[in-house]
Parts: structure tokens; C-alpha cells; sequence
């Protein structure tokens, strides 16, 4: 492997187009998965051996590819969740269906009982097996494996879990006293948590999704926001988004909600480094056309819903100019994949 492309090299490339006083630039995250190897382990705690020994597969695999594929992915240790692993920890159910990630059952129905919701610590099953998981992946993969970090959602989404969702809705309006009470127990878990986890495996990770470098800084979902008014995102989601971001050096997020009403609110999230949203078929491609177009040259930007035509050499064109763009593209081949990183390197001055 070049020096170009060596893992230091795509860091210190992440680093410098990762920060928000860097110019307009763009990333390559090749997606080509050689064939063979074991099926993706479902994220349930009986399946603890088979998701530790994938992830180091994986990993290996990652390293590999690195070795002839000169792009900007980075290896990482897979530390692969569901959804529910805080909102389990403060007590609820999970449903865990087959063939398909596990969900948490809502725990409580009313504001009322809010109050009795006690804050769990790590030593609660479902964060201190990932904990345990996470020790013994850089145990064998070694000092230098990057973490990809578990699902995190935000306070307020994981709340979302934890309250009913038929009546949590009518708490923002009729309880909001309530609703910001829960918020913050499970924001001193959820710090609690990234402070624990960026102490032992280091502040230099991977998001959880989409899978770009991050040198400080956590990285989120934060979904709930397409159900709510601009107002009530003010109120119930910018402060919190905020101070984890002042608490950890920037924020990435990921949005696959209807969040267009909310754009102007992403832009006063302090400290915002990368943005990714989702456009399911209920939308357009459209929708993440004018993203792209929306949001400043400051933050990094990685959309789904809408890529541009033709070889991925020709796309940095196809974007709207002045703008941080993390391209995602899918090759047919290896040859495909050489061929294209090699030319879109050349095109982007790399």
C-alpha cells in the first residue's frame, strides 16, 4: 500500500475534511463486498459469540480490501445494535422478531409516572455485554482497530421509546415538564455511556451509520424531529443536540424522518460536522437533491435516496458546487471499483 493510501493517510484526509473550517472537498466510500463468509449474526444476546467472531471477520476482510482499493474507507471493528439497548436499560421489553432487529415495547403510558424512572447505570445487561463485546474485539484485533460505535439515538428519541407513542405526543403539549424530565434521565445514561466508552476505546472512531471517521465528536439519529413543529424542536431537541456537541468536540447525525420543515433548525445545532439524510419511497429523489443544495459547505454531507448517473468520476459535476460531500457508490466488480476510486481520485486532485 502506497503511502497515499495507507490507514494514517485516509485519517489525516478525514481529519482535515471532517472540520468545519475546511474548504468544499469530497470523500470515496467504495461499498464492494468480495463473495463468501458467514451471513450478518442477528443482534440478540444469545448470538454474543457469533457477532464478536463476524466482526473480527469483517474487520479482516476490511483490512484487506484497503490493501488494493485506494478510496477513503477506513476498517472498523463493528459493534452492530438495535435500537433498544438504553431504552432496555431503563426497563422496557424487547420485541426481537426474526430476521430483523430488535425493538423496545414502551415501559410507561403517562406523565405520572415519569418520576419513578429511576437512571440505570453500565452495569445494566444491555450496555455492559456491548462493553464486554467492545473489550474483547480490541483485545484481538489489537490497539490501533477503530471502534464503530453502538446505535445511539437521541434523548429525546430514545424517550420516544420508552413513553408510548400515543400518548408521549400529547405529553410534549399537554406535559412538556414531564417529557424534558425524561429527556434528562436519559441523557445523564446516555453520557454516562459515551464518556465510558470514549475512555476505553478512544475518541478516533467510526459512526454507527452511516460509517465515516470521526476524530472527536459523537455521532446520533435524531428521527423523531419529522413528527414535531419547528417550535417544539427548538424547545425539546436544539438544546440537547447542543450540549452533546459541546460535550464532545462536534455531532454527525443521521435523519431518515420527513425532516425538510426542520433544515433551517439542523443549522442551529451547534458544532454540526456531518449530516446524513434518508429519503424512503414515500419521498422523492428530489428531496435529496435540494439537501445537498441546502446546507452550507461546513458540514459534510452523506445523503441516500438520489446518487448522480454515469461512472462515479463524472458525479463531483453532477453536485452542487461549494459544497463537503461524502460520496457512497456501489461498483459492479473489483475491477469496476479499482478503476473508478483510481479515476475519481485523479478528478479530485487526490
Amino acid at each position: 500500500m502506497s503511502d497515499r493510501w495507507s490507514i494514517e493517510a485516509r485519517k489525516a484526509r478525514w481529519k482535515k475534511f471532517i472540520s468545519p473550517d475546511s474548504p468544499p472537498g469530497y470523500m470515496l466510500m467504495t461499498r464492494h463486498n468480495e463473495p463468501g463468509g458467514p451471513p450478518w449474526p442477528s443482534v440478540y444476546p444469545e448470538k454474543k459469540r457469533e457477532r464478536i467472531e463476524w466482526a473480527l471477520m469483517f474487520y479482516e476482510r476490511q483490512m484487506r480490501q484497503v490493501e488494493w482499493l485506494h478510496d477513503d474507507f477506513i476498517p472498523y471493528l463493528f459493534m452492530n445494535t438495535g435500537t433498544e439497548i438504553f431504552a432496555e436499560a431503563f426497563g422496557c421489553r424487547v420485541h426481537r422478531p426474526e430476521g430483523s432487529n430488535p425493538c423496545a415495547i414502551p415501559l410507561i403510558n403517562s406523565a405520572r409516572e415519569v418520576a419513578d424512572l429511576k437512571v440505570p447505570d453500565l452495569s445494566a445487561p444491555s450496555l455492559a455485554m456491548l462493553f464486554e463485546m467492545a473489550d474483547e474485539l480490541r483485545r484481538r484485533a489489537g490497539p490501533e482497530a477503530l471502534m464503530r460505535t453502538a446505535d445511539i439515538q437521541s434523548a429525546m428519541d430514545i424517550a420516544a421509546l420508552i413513553w408510548d407513542k400515543n400518548s408521549f405526543y400529547i405529553g410534549i403539549v399537554e406535559t412538556p415538564e414531564a417529557v424534558k424530565e425524561l429527556a434528562d434521565k436519559v441523557h445523564k445514561l446516555l453520557t454516562a455511556f459515551l464518556d465510558e466508552w470514549f475512555r476505553r476505546y478512544g475518541t478516533e472512531h467510526i459512526a454507527h451509520h452511516p460509517d465515516y471517521y470521526m476524530d472527536g465528536g459523537m455521532t446520533l439519529s435524531e428521527d423523531e424531529v419529522g413528527a414535531v413543529s419547528t417550535d417544539m424542536f427548538e424547545e425539546f431537541f436544539l438544546g440537547e443536540l447542543s450540549a452533546l456537541s459541546r460535550r464532545y468536540g462536534g455531532i454527525g447525525m443521521h435523519c431518515c424522518a420527513n425532516s425538510r420543515h426542520q433544515w433551517d433548525g439542523f443549522h442551529k445545532i451547534e458544532g454540526l460536522r456531518a449530516l446524513n439524510l434518508y429519503a424512503p419511497p414515500t419521498k422523492t429523489s428530489q428531496y435529496i437533491k435540494d439537501a445537498f443544495a441546502f446546507f452550507d459547505g461546513r458540514i459534510a454531507q452523506m445523503h441516500y435516496g438520489w446518487a448522480p448517473e454515469g461512472p462515479v468520476e463524472t458525479w463531483p459535476n453532477q453536485y452542487p458546487e461549494g459544497k463537503k460531500i461524502i460520496v457512497d457508490w456501489w461498483p459492479g466488480s473489483r475491477e469496476e471499483a479499482i478503476r473508478g476510486a483510481e479515476a475519481f481520485a485523479v478528478v479530485t486532485g487526490r
